[in-house]
């Protein structure tokens, strides 16, 4: 039944059928094959694997992230960028990377970070003299601070298969986020002053500052009451999504008044389309992983690795291998909701913090994001210019990915990096 498995899913990933309808279809043929397990499991199975009420906070907050792109708050972390950083040498690659950190803090969602940022400061960098290969790939890397720094959906997705506590390997993602962003800063730096890219440069004043700031404020409230409210028990993850959207809603429509309340059901639309691809894949991952778990293949796997990894250091080291492999090749959320299944009792085992291994599975599978031939916000950066090669953005990209991979293996063999500020706050 494995072998039917496996044949039949990467047959229909060579043809690139959509990775849902692969798993699924992977599954039935599978079941179909053996005639040892009913057909009709796997709809059971699909519906179980949703039926998670912490799941509702994936569309709220998608929803929230798309209000905010629309609404002017994504503009307003911009300038507080440029009032922040503006006086540095690459100041619009700089500005670039913080915006998607701000941004990160309020959308969950790498490719938005990428599009809502990358939107505004691609043709920004372009017309100030950077290669626009250049600023598509920085805006490809920078935006996967959207799913490390909270809220961040694939934590919320790991969070229900490991079984730990939604609010704290939020808290263990904020440090990680934060050094991928600094990474990026610090090369875009020094890679602009080297070869010479941009020519805006803007005095820094505390008057500056003080305006964007107060311009801002209330976009940075909201990260503040989400993960604040969570924190201290005042509401679940699901309720912190919902609070997020009347905050968005509120603040974009009746404050900043950049949205129009019209608007809102188109967003809801595209909202409700998103959350359904992302629901139908992790439908079929699940089914997916419960044949996978029927036949064993994770003990399997376990004992494998576990011959050719004794200590942690190399079990870690081996599957940040593993999943830098993957991620080229499969989407993250199916990645997610198969892999994880398959590597938790091995972690478990090796007495590995199961926070800590999420923040590295996360990170590590958020990296092909920008590894071809997947790739999405590679395919997202290159849509924010006209004529742009998308083998020149790879080159581009891939200095910055290397930056992307020091981070994490600094955060797989330092575990104060993510749970050093979670440690802080149990205390």
């Amino acid at each position: 039944m494995i072998t039917t498995l496996c044949i039949a899913f990467l047959i229909t990933i060579l043809f690139n059928v959509p990775i849902g309808i692969c798993l699924g279809f992977a599954t039935l043929l599978a079941l179909m094959v053996s005639g040892k397990i009913p057909v009709l499991l796997v709809a059971q199975r699909m519906f179980t694997g949703i039926d998670v009420s912490t799941l509702l906070a994936i569309p709220l907050f998608i929803f929230a992230g798309k209000v905010m792109e629309k609404g002017g708050i994504a503009k307003r972390l911009t300038e507080l960028s440029y009032a922040t950083v503006g006086f540095l040498p690459g100041s619009l690659a700089i500005i670039t990377a913080l915006s998607c950190m701000f941004f990160a803090a309020l959308s969950g969602s790498a490719p938005a970070t990428c599009a809502a940022i990358g939107g505004i400061m691609v043709p920004m960098m372009i017309k100030d003299g950077y290669p626009a290969e250049f600023a598509a790939a920085l805006a490809a890397a920078a935006g996967t601070i959207g799913v490390i720094i909270p809220p961040s959906i694939p934590f919320v997705n790991y969070a229900v298969l490991a079984n730990i506590s939604v609010g704290d390997i939020f808290i263990a993602g904020i440090i990680p986020g934060i050094l991928i962003g600094l990474g990026l800063m610090i090369y875009s730096s020094v890679v602009s002053k080297r070869r010479h890219y941009g020519r805006i440069v803007i005095k820094f004043t505390w008057s500056n500052l003080w305006k964007a700031l107060k311009s801002s404020i209330l976009a940075i409230l909201m990260p503040l009451i989400v993960l604040g409210g969570i924190y201290a028990g005042v509401f679940t993850p699901t309720e912190a999504a919902s609070v997020a959207c009347v905050y968005s809603i509120i603040v974009s429509t009746f404050i900043y008044k950049e949205l129009n309340l019209k608007e809102i059901p188109r967003l809801a639309y595209e909202s409700g389309v998103t959350s359904g691809m992302i629901m139908f894949i992790i439908a079929t991952a699940t089914s997916f992983s419960w044949v996978l778990a029927t036949e064993q293949v994770p003990i399997k796997i376990a004992n494998f690795i576990s011959r050719f990894a004794k200590t942690p250091f190399m079990i870690l080291l081996l599957i940040n291998i593993l999943l830098l492999i993957n991620g080229c090749f499969m989407e993250l959320t199916a990645s997610l909701f198969i892999l994880t299944p398959i590597f938790l009792p091995l972690i478990s085992n090796a007495g590995i913090n199961l926070i800590h291994f999420g923040v590295i599975e996360v990170m590590n599978m958020t990296l092909g994001l920008v590894t071809p031939p997947l790739g999405v916000n590679l395919f997202v950066a290159k849509g924010l210019g006209k004529d742009m090669n998308f083998n020149d953005i790879v080159k581009h990209v891939t200095p910055m990915f290397i930056v992307l991979v020091v981070v994490l293996f600094a955060v797989t063999y330092i575990p104060g990096l993510s749970l050093g500020l979670l440690n802080i706050l149990n205390k």
